[in-house]
């Protein structure tokens, strides 16, 4: 019974904590902004099927380069007559799986770097110093370098921004670590005999989810406009896949002619890269500790 009313209280106290963190970043209208245009991309990437009647890889040259509020197409066709608004749906499905894919792999990957050097002093140096090699490159050439080797595709763009993620994330957890160590509670558990194990995972861990989140969520900008970026360069999607950036890169000779093939995937992609950036920044705010000396 002592546990349970000792555990409840901890409990209490953390999803208290949240909801405060949910308050603050509710104030900023940049923040509620942010999360209506992820909303919005979630929604079209989960009910595409539902929004748009049209498929979009289906071909009608008839119809092809129509401008935007076109009878039947709101957003236009591109040059193959594909309506550019079910293409704008979908491709929001591949943003998102991509980067969900590409930003885990990566949290996953720099977690386990950040805790293990950040608690054991002899992996440190190690680890350390692998992160500093991955540091020495570009992201975006550590990238394309990444695909290069394993081939184009969107599988491939998931991996090569995972590991593009992993440095900067072990060194965010890491330096969390070696602040949240030297902690009077860990000190306790390595009295009564906790195992190493335990100690990370049970103690330290969940004190370092607040800077994994913000990351998370910051890196997911990052991904979109990496994943956007590689296919433009013709290294991610195939040319005829509905991806914003392999939208734009098709447009871009129709500029002239058809500009609406470029603008209206590059708005899609500026509109959910600030939306995350923004979401990131106001939850970092909220979570500060300066900022919760009260909470």
């Amino acid at each position: 019974m002592s546990s349970i009313a000792e555990v409840s209280p901890q409990k209490q106290k953390k999803e208290r904590v949240w909801l405060t963190t949910w308050k603050r970043m509710m104030t900023s209208k940049l923040a509620v902004f942010g999360l209506l245009v992820i909303v919005l991309q979630i929604i079209m990437a989960v009910f595409a099927p539902v929004l748009t009647s049209y498929d979009p890889y289906s071909q009608t040259l008839a119809n092809a380069e129509l401008p935007p509020f076109s009878e039947g197409h709101w957003l236009g066709t591109d040059n193959y007559g594909r309506d550019i608004w079910s293409r704008i749906m979908y491709g929001a499905r591949i943003s998102l799986l991509v980067g969900i894919t590409a930003v885990s792999l990566g949290v996953i990957g720099g977690t386990a770097l950040g805790l293990l050097a950040g608690y054991y002093k002899k992996l440190d140096n190690i680890l350390m110093r692998i992160v500093d090699i991955l540091f020495a490159f570009p992201g975006i050439l550590l990238a394309m370098l990444i695909i290069a080797v394993l081939g184009s595709s969107l599988i491939n763009v998931a991996i090569a921004i995972s590991i593009w993620s992993i440095p900067t994330c072990a060194r965010i957890v890491r330096g969390s670590v070696l602040s949240v160590k030297k902690q009077e509670y860990v000190q306790a558990m390595r009295t009564v005999g906790a195992s190493n194990t335990r100690i990370i995972l049970k103690h330290i861990l969940p004190n370092c989810l607040a800077p994994i989140i913000v990351f998370a969520t910051m890196r997911m900008a990052t991904a979109i406009l990496s994943t956007a970026s590689l296919s433009f360069l013709g290294l991610g999607a195939e040319p005829s896949q509905p991806e914003w950036g392999a939208m734009i890169a098709l447009g871009q000779d129709y500029m002239w002619t058809s500009p609406h093939m470029t603008i209206v995937p590059g708005i899609a992609i500026m509109l959910v890269v600030f939306a995350f950036n923004v979401v990131g920044d106001a939850l970092r705010d909220a979570l500060d500790p300066n900022m919760n000396v009260n909470g």
